[in-house]
């Protein structure tokens, strides 16, 4: 079982690499958007440029973070997301991160229909009310999931600890 869960261990880390390499990516292609818009134009053009590059380096920031979260939690704790608390945890540096990247996105896209095409505000503002369901749906899932950590208050304990020890390291 050890072997197996080193196999799963070392997938994760691949993944994480794999997560790493397209922020990397988006990075690149964030940086030429934004340069070949100043380059061209430095008016509205170069603006709408340099917002799209934004929402480029917001799913830039998403692809770290989830390599962020893999190595950290499935590598470095090799910690099996069962616990409340490591539920809450995971999933809510995951949404912060998502949650983001979705209203920068949402504002991206309102940027675009306002100065573009107007009928596509409505899909701007759908993207941005979903976010804030999304937002609205994590708080629930934090609030109920905290019940569940008083019913386990040695998994906080442990959690502390992984997180006193990472520290040091």
């Amino acid at each position: 079982m050890k072997l197996l869960l080193g196999v799963f261990a070392w997938m994760h880390g691949l993944m994480a690499l794999l997560f790493a390499a397209a922020a990397l990516a988006l990075i690149a292609i964030a940086t030429h958007v934004a340069w070949t818009g100043l380059m061209a134009d430095f008016g509205r053009g170069a603006a709408q440029e340099i917002i799209e590059a934004m929402g480029l380096l917001a799913a830039a920031v998403v692809a770290l973070q989830i390599a962020q979260t893999m190595v950290e939690e499935e590598v470095l704790r090799g910690a099996h997301i069962s616990a409340p608390t490591r539920v809450r945890r995971f999933l809510s540096r995951f949404f912060v991160v998502v949650t983001v990247a979705l209203a920068i996105e949402g504002l991206v896209a309102t940027f675009k229909a306002i100065h573009e095409d107007l009928s596509l505000l409505v899909y701007a503002a759908a993207l941005l009310a979903a976010t804030g369901v999304l937002v609205a749906a994590w708080g629930i899932f934090v609030r109920l999931n905290r019940y569940a950590e008083d019913v386990e208050p040695e998994a906080m304990r442990e959690v502390k600890r992984e997180d006193a020890e990472l520290k040091q390291d």
